[in-house]
């Protein structure tokens, strides 16, 4: 399975590659971890990336309460974005 990229903080390099969206929902399935982002323009997005990603981004989220949901995130789909 190919998986989706996704950073808790802005990318220094390569910053066109990357959208900026807020996540709407976190989840896990199947062994993975589904992410549904939305960008400033347009419907929303599902990514889908490995645990230990999800665990390694949710850590430098800058979290006032245990919920991701509403916070930026930059990301990559599989092949572009």
């Amino acid at each position: 399975m190919t998986h989706d990229r996704i950073h808790a903080r802005r990318p220094t390099h390569h910053a066109d590659r990357w959208t900026e969206g807020t996540i709407e929902t976190l989840e896990q399935r199947d062994g993975h971890c589904h992410v549904t982002v939305r960008p400033p323009e347009g419907g929303p997005v599902e990514l889908v990336v490995t645990l230990a990603v999800r665990d390694l981004f949710l850590r430098r989220l800058d979290l006032d309460d245990d919920s991701p949901i509403g916070e930026r995130v930059w990301y990559r789909k599989h092949g572009g974005t």
